[in-house]
């Protein structure tokens, strides 16, 4: 499969500062960016939760393909370089491969999330406060409700 960085190089190359701010929180989306050089940092209310430093990797996805508000402020640590692909909805529905590294992107943090998720409900087996927001969290991800507390 063509890498990301080859399927999008046709698109304009923006450069920020460090410190820059990518995406904020409860901003539209619509674009999607692709890294190209340097590190930025996602937070979500305040807290940092993820760094990215790989060339390649989509910024924006989620808002994108959800259609919704961004969710997550995303601020550049480093100098960085990144392509920017307007109107990426209509930019996946004619490139397949982009929308397949997309979707196999979604579909990685889902593994790794449910993974993680399954250990913390092991870790916290019998431990009746957080049972219900594991049972949450669980809905969540497996778009169902969450079962009801026993008892």
């Amino acid at each position: 499969m063509a890498s990301i960085l080859a399927l999008t190089n046709a698109h304009p190359v923006r450069r920020f500062a460090a410190g820059h701010l990518l995406i904020e929180a409860g901003e539209a989306g619509g674009d999607l960016y692709v890294l190209q050089e340097g590190r930025l940092v996602v937070e979500r209310e305040g807290i940092e939760i993820a760094e990215i430093s790989e060339p390649g990797s989509l910024i924006g996805e989620m808002s994108v393909l959800l259609g919704v508000d961004h969710s997550a402020t995303v601020r550049a640590t480093t100098a960085v370089e990144v392509r920017v692909i307007d109107n990426a909805i209509r930019f996946l529905e004619t490139s397949p491969l982009l929308a397949l590294h997309v979707a196999t992107l979604a579909c990685a943090r889902l593994d790794a999330t449910s993974k993680l998720l399954a250990e913390l409900r092991r870790e916290m087996a019998g431990k009746a406060g957080e049972q219900g927001f594991l049972n949450r969290i669980f809905g969540a991800v497996s778009g169902s409700p969450a079962p009801r507390p026993r008892g």
